[in-house]
Formats: structure tokens, sequence, C-alpha cells
């Protein structure tokens, strides 16, 4: 089948209800990520309300295809205005702090390319006063599928490897996940671990109500603030719609176990957090806070991630994602799964060949290869 058998419409997304009737009733026949599912998406819809288009991609009257699309402008170097079309996102910093990861379409099993492509392609050809279509964080081989689909000039603007585990594999093979670690972060792991028991007990602790469920979010957020920061781009505890659309989230799925937040206890003593997206058995570690230890021995993050890891394993969940990042922890705990990129699809535009001639000179000057944007 090919992709000119598809056709595209598209309309505000105005009606949630049947929108979400749609989308969940694609869902069922696609294999998406938490972050395309109805359970982050139709959250992202109620929460922040963005105006978005629905493209709807059908195959006679059969839907294989949905995605959200959002007009903004976007304003650099005092001058430059550029006119943006986002894929899931809405433009606005503080409100894209969230940061949706495993974009792309949500598209019926063995038609993501396709859908992709039939997308892409109305957007070039239905909606022609855009100036970047900027889609991020995707896969980087759908990043580069995305730019040979529509032969737009592709500017990277942010970069990370992700690492995960493979719960599965390890049932199979029988091997405890410590084993199967390198000699050096498992001995630092069972050294943090016989240290904390001078203290008590080392367990993971659940909340038994979304009242404590909500209590263990907000305690998380002075340690995130501490290790990430309060300013722009750095920890999302110092913006408030990260707070309130996560707040939000836990409200929703809690109960109906679409988040898990973990309290590493040693003794009386509260070490790290942990909260995390659940999905189809998956697990996605979106964000934790850690004590702050003198003794450099202890590591509150190595080692609840660990028991984190070995406690899903034997409830039978099929993958632990650390998702997006380049820390050390993350590359020593898991094996790397895929890259991901934030990217921007130019149209031949005059400012913009301007700023790309003005952005090379400068990185030559520094002696860069390119220019990342910060998470």
């Amino acid at each position: 089948m090919t992709e000119a058998t598809l056709t595209v419409s598209r309309a505000p997304a105005t009606d949630p209800t049947a929108l979400a009737e749609q989308w969940l009733e694609l869902e069922a026949r696609a294999t998406p990520t938490v972050f395309l599912s109805w359970q982050w998406m139709g959250h992202w819809l109620k929460v922040y309300a963005p105006k978005a288009w629905v493209l709807r991609v059908a195959d006679g009257d059969r839907l294989v295809g949905l995605g959200l699309i959002v007009e903004t402008d976007e304003r650099r170097h005092r001058f430059l205005r550029s006119r943006c079309l986002r894929l899931h996102q809405t433009g606005h910093r503080v409100l894209d702090q969230i940061w949706i990861e495993y974009n792309g379409f949500l598209a019926e099993n063995g038609r993501e390319d396709e859908v992709a492509e039939a997308c892409l392609n109305y957007l070039c050809q239905e909606m022609p006063e855009w100036d970047e279509f900027i889609v991020g964080a995707i896969d980087a081989e759908d990043a580069e599928r995305y730019t040979a689909i529509t032969g737009l000039q592709r500017q990277l603007r942010w970069e990370a490897p992700c690492y995960g585990v493979d719960l599965d594999e390890l049932r199979t093979t029988g091997e405890p996940y410590l084993d199967s670690l390198s000699r050096n972060t498992r001995y630092q792991i069972n050294r943090a671990h016989r240290l904390y028991r001078q203290r008590g007990r080392v367990t993971l602790v659940r909340p038994d109500s979304l009242e404590e469920a909500l209590e263990v979010f907000d305690r998380i957020g002075p340690k995130h603030l501490a290790r990430w920061g309060d300013g722009p781009d750095q920890s999302g505890f110092a913006n408030p719609d990260f707070v309130r659309f996560h707040r939000e989230m836990i409200r929703s799925q809690w109960p109906r176990g679409g988040i898990d937040l973990i309290t590493l206890m040693a003794g009386d003593d509260e070490i790290a957090f942990f909260y995390n997206l659940l999905h189809k058995q998956v697990v996605y570690f979106y964000l934790g806070g850690m004590k702050l230890e003198e003794d450099n021995r202890l590591k509150p993050g190595l080692l609840g991630h660990s028991l984190c890891i070995e406690d899903y394993r034997h409830h039978g969940f099929h993958y632990y994602d650390f998702m997006g990042g380049d820390e050390r922890y993350k590359a020593n705990m898991g094996r790397l799964h895929r890259h991901l990129v934030q990217v921007s699809l130019q149209r031949e535009r005059f400012k913009l060949k301007l700023e790309d001639v003005a952005r090379r000179a400068r990185n030559r000057w520094l002696g860069e290869g390119s220019i990342h944007y910060e998470r």
C-alpha cells in the first residue's frame, strides 16, 4: 500500500471528547510510548489548552494516523521573527519544559513511515506560510527520515543518548541486575547499600493515597532544585506551570496506575525519590530527587535505581527507560537504545540563511561543530 492511498484532513482541536475517542481507538492499534498515548496527550490538551490543529490520516474510512500541530511565532536575536509549526508542543518555553520525548505522529502498527510522509507532505503543500517545522525530542533516525521526505534544511537544536534496562532479558537469563553491571558500578552500589544499612533497613516505600502521592511529589522539589538550579531551563520545580502540569497528572493518573512515586528509605531517613511514568508495562524514569550527602561513597541515586529496577522486574515490567540524557549514571546502569534530537526543518528563507551563516561563523570562531540548545 502506498502513501498515495492516504488522505490527510485538518481541523481545530476543539472537541476533546471526540478526539479522545479517536485517539484511544487508534492507540489500541498502535504501539506508542507514553508520550504519544492519550495518558500524556489528553492531559497536555486539558491542562495547557493549546490552539492546535488535528491532522487526521485516513485510508478510506479507516483512521490510521493522528498528530497535533501548533502554530507559533519565535523571535530570536531580537530581530528575527520565524513562523513555526510544532508537533505536540506549544512553542512557549515555560509550558514546553515538561519536555515530550519519543515524539512523532501516532500511527497504526506498520504504517508509521507512510503516516509521517502523508502528514509532512500535507504540511508542506497545504500550509505554506510557515518558516520552520520544529519537532523534538524525536528519534534521530525519524529526524533523518523527516528531512529526506521534506527536502528541507535541518538545524539541530538538542541531542541526547537514551539508556535503559531490558527487564524481560534479565528475567530470561535469570541474571540479577547487579551482575549485568560493570565491576566498578556494582561495587559502588553494594558499598552504598552497606553504608546506608547502618542507618536502618533500606526499603522502597510507595504512597497509600492520592494525598500522600502529591506530598511525595512536593518533597522531590527542594532536592531537585538543589541539584539542577532554579534558573530558566533548569529544575522544572522553579516553573509553576511545570509543577501544575505534574500535580494534575498525578491526580489523574496515579489512581489508574499511570504514575509511580517511590521513596527510598534508610531507616527513617528519606534518601531519594523517584517519579516514574508507567505505560504498557514500561517504566519511564521522569525525574528524581536525591539527598545531598557529604560522604561521596553514599550513592542514593545509583542504589535507588538498582532497587527500583529489581522491583519492577519482579512485578513483570518489560523495560526501565532512563530516557534522554548523557549523565554518566545512565550509561553505567543501562544500555544505549536510541538517540534523541530536537530539529528545525527550515524552508528556504533569506532570514534563516543569514542566521545560519552567522551561526556557522560563530561556531568556527568558538571552535565548535554545531550549536545545541540546552534542554
